[in-house]
This record gives structure tokens, sequence and C-alpha cells, in this order.
């Protein structure tokens, strides 16, 4: 039962982070677009197998849906490593993944300006994941009371 919170808890924070970067780069030109990262990863790693990349809406929803499957599967590891300090290591973990997000990405290869365009842009990045991380601990503290 351990693993099947913990995974739904990763998930959880997983979707808050979409949620959130979704709604705010609608109304906000500085916001994050870690989907434009995401986009150009998996077009470039399809294209390294030779496989066809999707495009336009299909290219959004499969980079959109790799995003949750491996945010959601990052974030579970909180639950794994016991009860204690949940808080402290959702942040931990999300402050970790949005740094990584900002500093990796260029050194990785990708295109790094839609994470790093502006210092605001840097700030949303790694709050971002840290809001992810904190939304994947208060769910499995809630699991952890009931």
């Amino acid at each position: 039962m351990k693993v099947i919170k913990a995974i739904l808890a990763g998930f959880a924070g997983a979707a808050a982070l979409n949620i959130l970067h979704e709604t705010v780069r609608q109304f906000d030109k500085n916001a994050p677009r870690i989907d434009l990262v995401g986009e150009e990863a998996l077009s470039r790693s399809l294209n390294s197998l030779d496989v066809d990349t999707p495009k336009g809406d299909s290219l959004y929803l499969a980079t959109l849906a790799g995003d949750i499957i491996s945010n959601g599967i990052y974030y579970s590891a909180i639950g794994f490593s016991g009860d204690k300090n949940l808080y402290l290591k959702g942040a931990i973990a999300g402050i970790t993944a949005g740094f990584g997000a900002v500093e990796l990405t260029g050194k990785l290869g990708l295109n790094d300006r839609p994470v790093t365009k502006t210092d605001k842009t840097k700030v949303l990045t790694v709050a971002w994941y840290l809001i992810g991380g904190l939304v994947t601990a208060a769910v499995l503290d809630r699991f952890k009371k009931a």
C-alpha cells in the first residue's frame, strides 16, 4: 500500500506542477516554458531513433504525458524515504529539480531560453518544481494521517 500511496502522491505533485505551468504561461510572457524544452527533448530523442516525430498538438500532448509520468515517478521517491520530514524532503526534491531544469537544460544541448529568459523565469521555474514537491509531501502527509 505504501508504494501505491507514494505513486499517487508523486503524480499529484506532477499534476500540480503542470496545471500551474500551463495556467500561468497563458497569462505571463515571462513564465517558464518547460513545455518547449520537453518538446525539443522528445523530438531530438525520437529523431535519434529514426522515429517520426509527432507535430503540433500531438507533440504537445506526448510531451505533457511524458512530463507528468517522469515528474510523477521523480516525486514518488519522496514517499519511499520514510514518513519523517516529508515537507523538507518535498522541498529539497522540488528545488533540486527546478535548479536542474534551469542549469542542466543548456548543458544537455537543449535550448535553455524557455527556462532562463529572465531572472523571473528562472525563479518561477524553480518555484513550480518546489510547489510540485510540496504538493507531493502534503498528499503523503494526508495519507499518513488517514
